[in-house]
């Protein structure tokens, strides 16, 4: 819709002129200098100069456009090239080779393994150049019409106008060759700086801050957040912008349709926004002689950083707003779709191994990256199966697995995997809050804790973790008080703030941040400094989580617009096949053809995933950065990042949607039986079965905040910390009472099956108290709604209650429920909240994992052995389960049978384990107080041999 009206504003729109040489409207000015000179002003962003200077390629060849993967130290990624055999050797392309880490979904072979012979990544390079800057110019109503000297290769002209209200200016041009061949068609007018001069630059999915790409790199449309790169000098932010008209929405953005690219690293070293049009080789770039090629493009003056621009562009030109609702289901019968899928043989959580399977990768291996997603989730549903099949084996996992990913064949390389229980994975944050989480019962959890703090540890790939850091020593005193902690948190993270975000950046070596990939180290840590500010209450925390969340937003789609109108996706039937799970023999799925509105099919408020993968993937659903947007949005008064979280969520899946959007638009991954398959008929995107759970707590963390923040703060839950890896951390809920309103005994209560609602636009949290049922309902469309609500007999004694209800900042009013139906009415986007009063609920797990207390603890719970190496320790998780856990360390082919020998208060006993990894798990009784045992391993040549006797004792 905005699209349409304003590519409309365009052609109707009436222009100001003054004299001859001077258009105006509310916000810009226009007036000539010259023949090929403009002085655009803005109101607020003041005077710039702008030339009329294009440059045009030309190749009578195809130059082969092609991805290659290049390198800006530490970073890698695909960079735009061209084959230009002029060239005596590659020009600024870097082939670092294949390693075992690039592999897998998103590492395309086809650029990683292709030559880079005779190519180069700057696109001045690319062809032979020429430029020319208009020769006259003739003011019309229409604006300013430039033409330009004959030339025996093309012809070129261009008219400047400016469209009342507060639209930017327009340069549209139009370019027809004289003879045929491979042209592209570029501006190159607008103002240019060195480095030195600028508070910033700006080029989508890479180069932020005083980042400068190290040669003229081209980001093609598809790989554009906004259509523009920026430049920053003195408060004001520059850009020259794709028009909407010249980005077409219908087909998923591709290299193949990308109609322009944009640059900020011109000929001359300098910076300066500059798009061209066709790209050299792309789309369009071909032409026969006479035929015409026309494109429009904005430049845009913006008063403000270059986050301030990129959101008016997202904005104003491409019409980015709350734009979605729940529509196809709502995000509570998600969850518990999820549920039901994660504790399912189709989620692909391999018991005997305890682990989820990452054969889309590495063929063989499990992955697991947090046990706090899946406890997570069993406690806030009150479901004991999930502890016992997920929550519990996820937690053995993280304590032993050396890293992430585990597998016991190490002929397997593909991303470095793990081969031995040289644990613990589980990073600090995991380990501090499983300590407090179960109520400091378990003292292996922080003795684990306080060793990895003193340490360093490879979690993933090959990337180093250094313990001893800010954010870790602000887990450590959340763990136990330990103030000396807090200050430590406090110094690293004021260092951290003046090094890292009050200082732009100019390289990425970064040593918070060594090996950047996901976007979240490119940014500064938003997420931990966040969790400072909760803390401290220190507004400098989220002054600083504030501005690296901005920063982090420029890595969101925000194009192309979004056309108010239908489109038909799953046409004959078959949904798009990705071509990474086609060449592993992935079968195309079949998927009824329909019609929907375009809005659904939007990646807008979405990211792709990373600086390599980001070449091929339109966008991830993990969004596990939405509710720290909306949060950070609530309590800075931003809602432009509350409107970027909200989109990266709602209306987008009924059930676990795989991994990301490519190859073509569909609805596919919509369905609430889409993940019902085997996985090799999965093929319209990956499958990365560990993110199975940590998406479950993403959601929660959204539900949970929206209500804090519709609230006003007036709900509110206390939490934990997952950080899982890379880029999925959230907040933990569920084991310590909040407020709602006026009471503060709420405790999380989420059941399956607990509320029917008949409008899918309601979400709604629930959470139990002192005989009291609390209930808040969301409304997420742009409608006010009115729904029938019926509670669950089974959970809810049938019975007469009273209620109170509290719609927005209204009142409370009193009121009964009779019957378990209730009909309530909500406001656009708002929020009604009900107390049911006289309920009496029965947890049925919650309970249990609420009763572990650190009286209950073992002195000695936790012992490290050699002959062979290995570790025990008692897991006291309260009601629920207290074991003795023993694994080796290694021993993997020293033995070929392991043996536990024990005595616990009954007498000798003994567990064999027939192959590697060799781990026990002794369930115990509440009440004992010692448990000794040995480990007994078989060799090769069948000798025994037996460990020293441990104890453990309370």
């Amino acid at each position: 819709m905005k699209k349409i009206l304003f590519t409309l504003a365009i052609q109707i729109l009436t222009f100001a002129v003054f004299g001859a040489d001077k258009l105006e409207n509310q916000v810009y000015s226009i007036r000539t200098v010259d023949k090929d000179t403009v002085l655009i002003t803005h109101k607020e962003g003041g005077e710039w100069t702008f030339d009329l200077s294009f440059c045009v390629l030309y190749s009578d060849v195809n130059p082969k456009l092609g991805l290659r993967k290049g390198w800006t130290d530490p970073v890698s990624y695909n960079t735009t090239t061209w084959e230009n055999k002029a060239l005596e050797q590659s020009s600024e392309v870097v082939d670092t080779g294949k390693s075992n880490i690039s592999v897998g979904d998103g590492f395309d072979p086809r650029i990683l393994e292709a030559s880079n012979s005779n190519r180069t990544a700057n696109l001045f390079n690319a062809s032979p150049r020429i430029y020319i800057n208009a020769k006259s110019v003739q003011a019309s109503q229409k604006g300013f019409k430039y033409t330009f000297a004959d030339h025996p290769a093309f012809e070129l002209s261009v008219i400047m106008a400016l469209p009342a209200g507060q639209e930017p200016p327009v340069i549209r041009y139009t370019f027809t060759p004289k003879k045929g061949g491979y042209y592209s068609v570029g501006y190159v007018g607008a103002p240019q700086y060195e480095m030195d001069e600028l508070d910033e630059i700006f080029q989508s999915m890479l180069w932020q801050e005083k980042r400068f790409p190290n040669t003229s790199i081209m980001t093609l449309a598809y790989r554009c957040t906004v259509p523009s790169t920026f430049i920053t000098k003195d408060g004001v932010t520059l850009g020259v912008v794709a028009d909407p008209e010249d980005f077409p929405f219908e087909e998923l953005p591709l290299m193949d349709n990308s109609r322009f690219g944009v640059a900020v690293h011109n000929k001359e070293h300098l910076a300066q926004p500059m798009l061209f049009a066709p790209v050299l080789g792309g789309k369009d770039s071909k032409m026969d002689s006479g035929e015409r090629f026309t494109f429009t493009m904005r430049p845009v003056i913006v008063k403000g950083d270059s986050t301030v621009a990129f959101e008016h562009i997202a904005r104003s030109m491409y019409g980015f707003r709350d734009y979605r609702t729940n529509a196809i289901c709502s995000l509570n019968q998600t969850l518990e779709n999820m549920v039901d899928y994660g504790m399912s043989h189709w989620s692909r959580f391999l018991e005997d191994q305890k682990g989820c399977s990452y054969d889309t990768d590495a063929p063989g291996t499990v992955k697991n990256v947090s046990s706090l997603n899946p406890l997570e989730l069993a406690i806030i549903t009150d479901n004991e199966d999930i502890f016992n099949r997920r929550a519990y084996p996820y937690i053995e996992y993280m304590l032993s697995r050396k890293k992430f990913l585990f597998t016991v064949d190490e002929k397997q390389k593909i991303q470095s995997p793990s081969y031995t229980l040289e644990g613990p994975c589980a990073p600090i944050s995991e380990l501090t809050s499983l300590h407090t989480i179960f109520e400091r019962g378990t003292p292996a959890f922080l003795k684990l804790a306080e060793k990895e703090f003193n340490s360093s540890r490879v979690r993933n790939l090959d990337d180093a973790e250094t313990g001893r850091s800010w954010d870790n020593a602000l887990f450590m005193y959340l763990a136990g008080g330990d103030k000396q902690y807090l200050d430590l948190a406090v110094k690293g993270a004021d260092n951290y703030i003046q090094r890292r975000i009050d200082s732009p950046q100019t390289d990425f070596k970064d040593p918070d941040s060594p090996s950047p990939f996901f976007w979240t180290a490119f940014v500064p840590n938003f997420i931990d400094l966040l969790e400072l500010y909760e803390v401290t209450g220190e507004r400098k925390y989220l002054n600083a989580a504030h501005k690296g969340a901005r920063q982090f937003t420029q890595f969101t789609w925000m194009c192309p617009a979004i056309p108010d109108k239908d489109i038909l996706v799953n046409e004959g039937g078959k949904a798009p096949l990705y071509w990474y799970l086609k060449s592993k023999g992935h079968k195309q799925m079949s998927i009824p053809e329909e019609t929907v509105p375009a809005w659904r099919l939007s990646s807008m408020g979405l990211t792709p995933e990373s600086s390599v993968t980001c070449s091929g993937h339109r966008a991830i659903f993990m969004a596990n950065y939405a509710p720290w947007l909306i949060r950070i949005g609530y309590y800075a008064d931003d809602p432009y990042l509350s409107e970027i979280g909200r989109s990266a969520i709602l209306g987008r899946y009924c059930n676990f949607p795989g991994y990301h959007m490519n190859t073509a638009r569909t609805t596919a991954y919509e369905k609430a039986d889409y993940p019902l398959r085997e996985h090799k008929e999965l093929s319209v995107n990956s499958f990365h079965y560990n993110h199975i759970w940590p998406m479950m707590s993403m959601l929660v963390d959204y539900l949970v905040t929206e209500a804090m923040v519709r609230s006003d703060g007036a709900i509110r839950f206390p939490s934990k910390f997952i950080e899982g890896y890379a880029y999925l951390q959230n907040k933990f809920y569920g084991t310590q009472p909040g407020s709602f309103y006026n009471n503060d005994d709420a405790i999380l209560w989420m059941p399956k099956g607990l509320l029917k609602i008949d409008n899918v636009e309601v979400n709604y949290i629930a959470a139990r108290g002192e005989n009291r049922l609390y209930l808040a309902f969301m409304n997420e469309s742009f409608e006010p709604v009115t729904a029938q609500v019926s509670l669950n007999n089974e959970l809810i004694p049938q019975g007469s209650y009273k209620i109170h209800t509290r719609k927005g900042s209204e009142k409370t009013q009193r009121g009964e429920m009779t019957g378990n139906n209730l009909s309530i009415e909500i406001a656009p986007k708002g929020i009604t909240a009900i107390t049911v009063e006289g309920v009496d609920i029965a947890s049925r797990f919650q309970y249990k994992v609420m009763g572990a207390t650190e009286e209950k603890a073992w002195s000695k719970g936790f012992a490290e052995f050699e002959d062979p190496a290995g570790r025990a320790m008692v897991l006291n998780l309260g009601k629920v389960a207290k074991t003795v856990y023993v694994h080796l360390k290694d021993s993997k082919k020293d033995f070929t049978r392991v043996e536990l020998v024990y005595e616990l208060g009954d007498g000798r006993q003994q567990i064999v384990d027939e192959a590697f990894p060799w781990e026990f798990t002794v369930p115990i009784n509440a009440d004992a107080e010692r448990f000794s045992f040995k480990i007994v391993g078989t060799g090769n040549d069948g000798k025994e041999t037996a460990s020293e006797t441990v104890e453990l004792f309370k």
